[in-house]
């Protein structure tokens, strides 16, 4: 592999995690379903040591509005509850002795919108990150030693792959946008 080849393949690789980070970002991002995802970020007091909930019970979806969490030991459920209110989510838990199930409330109009502007900066960051990529990609077009021609190629390729990325982008941040927007 050459070295034009091997800084397409570097720009190329940057882009695409570029969309990686863009998708798990806009996974934290609620849109009105209820997923086990949107547990990701609680805490519970495990004998002492702050442990994730996924390391503590199961959590699943019953239907789209109810998350359900079945704890390993059903001494945690009182913990699992507290873990619940500390990460300040917004979410009222409730237990029947077995587990705790969470109600999610469905999003209001403003709500969405305040989701649906988040999203768009999450995908402004990300395109911002590919525009980085393709700088860093030209600079290091220029300082190889081929011919005017041969540059002039390769930074054509270099801008066609950034308006591939951003177009995956935008495509990306449409579906999230409707399924935020979606009652």
């Amino acid at each position: 592999m050459d070295e034009v080849e091997f800084i397409l393949e570097e720009a190329k690789e940057a882009m695409e995690n570029a969309i990686v980070h863009l998708k798990k970002q806009l996974s934290n991002i609620r849109a009105g379903k209820a997923t086990p995802s949107m547990l990701g970020s609680v805490m519970v007091d495990y004998y002492g040591a702050k442990t994730p909930l996924q390391q503590v019970a199961n959590v699943n979806t019953p239907d789209a509005r109810t998350l359900s969490i079945q704890p390993f030991e059903k001494s945690m459920i009182q913990e699992i509850e507290k873990g619940i209110m500390v990460a300040n989510l917004g979410f009222n838990p409730m237990n029947n002795g077995e587990s705790v199930i969470i109600n999610v409330p469905p999003l209001t109009e403003e709500r969405r919108i305040q989701l649906s502007k988040q999203a768009k900066a999450e995908a402004e960051d990300s395109k911002i990150g590919v525009r980085n990529d393709r700088k860093h990609a030209m600079q290091e077009l220029k300082k190889t030693d081929i011919s005017e021609d041969a540059l002039k190629a390769s930074e054509n390729e270099v801008q066609e792959l950034t308006n591939e990325y951003i177009a995956k982008i935008e495509s990306i941040l449409v579906v999230k946008e409707k399924e935020i927007m979606t009652v």
